[in-house]
């Protein structure tokens, strides 16, 4: 009982230390520099301490449930040796993780929002709710994919640089002939979409995996997925605004 508390009381410890670097800088810059008192400082106490435990209990979720549910499915479907299976699965893991990635919600629907009030779409909520919508599950899909060609990559022993390399260029040419008006929120997408529930779940797969491949090394097979990931919503957002 003694042990899961004490490992309990250092991830809280962990936690507030990641997190002290940017108390430190809001405080110098609104003390000195700004030279203001700081605004509501009961508040940001209370809410920075609700941080620290959130961000413990976080983690204490990727290490209990998270990380293992997607290595142990990794497993099994490389011993079932069903590669559509596979296929079919990380399809689905990258389509549903984004689906419900918190970042890629309120970007989509700021985005939508700021394109009605530029006249990309019209000002109506319904016009609104289609183009985040059309813009969440594009990105969506675009993940899915990754994950696909993620898993391809390690089944096959394909070189990632290569694809990663390819990948940009391919984001450069379209950044040339896509409407200005997406190119920004194409980049954002492939940030936002590397966030609180992709980022462990595909980790997870890749891991598992090339764990479970003869030949594979998860240090240089297992990642990756995150790249990818990262990298076909450019593509495929850009897609979207030339289409739309």
């Amino acid at each position: 009982m003694k042990r899961p508390i004490l490992h309990f009381l250092k991830t809280i410890a962990a936690s507030a230390r990641d997190l002290a670097p940017i108390a430190i800088v809001i405080t110098f810059f609104q003390l000195f520099i700004l030279k203001q008192p700081i605004p509501n400082i009961d508040d940001i106490v209370i809410g920075s301490i609700l941080v620290v435990v959130g961000l413990t209990f976080f983690i204490y979720g990727l290490e209990m449930g998270l990380f293992p549910i997607g290595e142990s499915m990794a497993f099994a479907f490389a011993r079932k040796g069903s590669v559509f299976w596979l296929l079919t699965f990380a399809f689905c893991l990258g389509f549903g993780t984004t689906v419900a990635e918190p970042a890629l919600i309120a970007v989509s629907k700021k985005a939508a929002r700021i394109a009605a009030q530029g006249g990309v779409v019209e000002a109506t909520d319904l016009a609104i709710k289609q183009y985040a919508q059309g813009l969440k599950f594009t990105v969506a899909f675009s993940v899915g994919l990754a994950a696909v060609i993620g898993v391809l990559r390690i089944l096959k022993g394909w070189s990632i640089q290569w694809i990663i390399m390819g990948g940009y260029v391919l984001v450069v040419g379209m950044t040339m002939i896509a409407p200005k008006e997406i190119i920004g929120i194409a980049y954002d997408s492939g940030g936002v979409t590397t966030s609180t529930i992709t980022v462990p779940l595909m980790t997870a797969l890749g891991i598992g995996l090339a764990s479970s491949i003869k030949g594979r090394n998860p240090m240089l097979d297992g990642f990756g997925l995150i790249a990818l990931a990262s990298l076909t919503p450019m593509i495929f957002v850009m897609a979207y605004g030339m289409l739309y």
